[in-house]
C-alpha cells in the first residue's frame, strides 16, 4: 500500500501538536504486527481511551455442522430475507481458522459504529450504494466494489437505501495486494492486473467534535461487545501512514487471457494467510483454434474453492443464479457440468462476474447455510 496523508498534523511525529485552545491533540499509533508492520499515526481531539461504559452483548462465533458429509454444495442467497444491518444481519455460511464467509441483505441502517478486532474485512458490494464512513474518512461505494477494512478500524456503512447485498469475507490476517504484483518498494508492477490509481482511499476527513452518547460495537474473540463513549469516534484532525480502508471496483480488474485456458491464479486480486481472493470478470476467451474455453476438470487436492456468482452468466455451471454460492471441497474433483464444454466451443468472450475464495485448509459449513442449500447440486453432473 502507498503512503496517504489527510488533514492536519505536525511536521514531526511524536512532538507537541496543539489545539486552538492550547490543549494537546491526542496522538495514536495504529499499527500491525507490534511495531514491525504497517502503521498509521492518528491525531484525535479527545482521548481514544476515554470510555464511559461497556458490556458484553452476544457470542458471534459461527456454529458448525457436526460430521458433515464431503460433498459439493450450492447455497442460494437470492431469497435470503432482509435482516438487520451489515453487521447484525450477517449470515455466516462457512469458516475455518483463517477466514469466515458470510452474506448480508440489509433491512435497516447502522445505528452504531463497528470495529472488528478479530480481523480484516473485505466487503464485496453485490447490490447497493452509499458511503463507507470511518475514522480515516469517507469513501463512496457502489455495486462491484470491494471495501477492504483493516482490523481495528471504527466504521459505519451509510447506505443510500436499505436492501444492500454484501458478500462478506472476514480474515484473521491482513488482506493485502499479492506480493507477486509488487516490487521491493511496494509499487505495483507493469504486469499487475490493476494499478494504484484504481485503488480509492478516503478522500474527505470530517472532524466531528460532537459530544453526547455514541456506541461502538467491537467484535473480539468471537464476542460482540458494546463500548459507550461521550463523544463522536470520528474526531481526527489528521492522519498519515500505510494502514487505512480502501475501495477497489471489480470492473477495474484487467483480466489476463491466453491461447488456452489459464488457471485461476491469473484472477487473483488479494491475498491473506492461507487463502486468496480472485475476481472472474467479463473478458475475451482463449484464442487457440482448438481451445476449449471452459475450465477443465480439477481435483483441488490442497484447497477448498468457494465461488460467489454476482451474475448468472457462468458458462461452466448450470442451475446457478445471481447470488449463488458454491463450495467445491478438497478431496473430490469438480469441473464443468455436462454439455458446458461443447457449448463453449467457438465462443470468443464471457460476461461472467464472480468472486472466488480459495482456502488452503478445509472449510466448515454452518447451520445457517443448510437453510439455503440446494440438495440436488451434488448430482448436477449426471448426464
Amino acid at each position: 500500500m502507498r503512503y496517504v496523508r489527510l488533514g492536519e498534523m505536525p511536521q514531526k511525529h511524536h512532538v507537541q501538536f496543539r489545539q486552538p485552545d492550547g490543549a494537546l491533540y491526542k496522538e495514536e499509533v495504529f499499527g500491525t504486527r507490534g511495531f514491525s508492520g504497517r502503521s498509521s499515526t492518528l491525531y484525535h481531539i479527545r482521548m481514544p481511551t476515554q470510555v464511559a461504559g461497556f458490556e458484553r452483548l452476544e457470542d458471534r462465533r459461527p456454529q458448525l455442522v457436526q460430521d458433515e458429509a464431503l460433498q459439493h454444495r450450492h447455497l442460494k442467497t437470492h431469497n435470503l430475507p432482509q435482516k438487520g444491518n451489515v453487521v447484525s444481519g450477517r449470515v455466516p455460511m462457512m469458516f475455518n481458522n483463517d477466514v469466515m464467509l458470510a452474506y448480508a441483505h440489509t433491512a435497516e441502517p447502522m445505528p452504531y459504529f463497528f470495529k472488528n478486532a478479530d480481523g480484516d474485512e473485505a466487503l464485496y458490494i453485490h447490490r447497493g450504494s452509499g458511503k463507507l464512513e470511518s475514522v480515516f474518512g469517507t469513501i463512496p461505494y457502489g455495486p462491484g466494489d470491494y471495501l477492504v477494512i483493516p482490523r481495528g478500524t471504527i466504521y459505519r456503512l451509510a447506505e443510500d437505501e436499505s436492501g444492500t447485498r454484501i458478500f462478506v469475507i472476514e480474515s484473521a490476517s491482513p488482506i493485502e495486494v499479492p506480493k507477486r504484483y509488487r516490487n521491493e518498494y511496494g509499487q505495483l508492477l507493469e504486469h499487475a492486473p490493476y494499478r494504484e490509481r484504481d485503488i480509492r482511499v478516503p478522500g474527505t476527513l470530517e472532524t466531528n467534535q460532537e459530544s453526547g452518547h455514541h456506541e461502538v460495537r467491537i467484535l473480539a474473540r468471537g464476542i460482540m461487545n458494546a463500548y459507550h463513549y461521550g463523544f463522536h469516534p470520528f474526531d481526527l484532525i489528521g492522519w498519515d501512514g500505510y494502514v487505512y480502508p480502501f475501495a477497489f471496483n471489480v470492473n477495474d480488474f484487467q483480466p489476463i487471457t491466453g491461447q488456452v485456458h489459464l488457471p485461476p491464479p491469473i484472477h487473483q486480486t488479494f491475498e491473506a494467510r492461507n487463502f486468496v481472493i480472485c475476481s472472474f470478470v467479463p473478458r475475451m476467451l482463449d484464442y487457440h483454434p482448438e481451445a476449449v474455453p471452459v475450465p477443465y476438470n480439477h481435483s483441488n487436492i490442497d484447497s477448498d474453492e468457494v465461488l460467489f456468482y454476482a451474475n448468472d452468466k457462468f458458462a461452466s455451471r448450470r442451475g446457478i443464479e445471481e447470488g449463488s454460492i458454491t463450495l467445491h471441497p478438497s478431496g473430490i474433483p469438480h469441473g464443468p457440468q455436462p454439455g458446458a464444454a461443447e457449448a463453449s466451443l467457438g465462443k470468443t468472450e464471457t460476461k461472467e462476474l464472480a468472486v472466488m475464495v480459495d482456502t488452503f485448509y478445509p472449510l466448515h459449513i454452518t447451520q445457517q447455510a443448510l437453510a439455503m442449500e440446494d440438495p440436488e447440486y451434488p448430482f448436477s453432473w449426471q448426464e
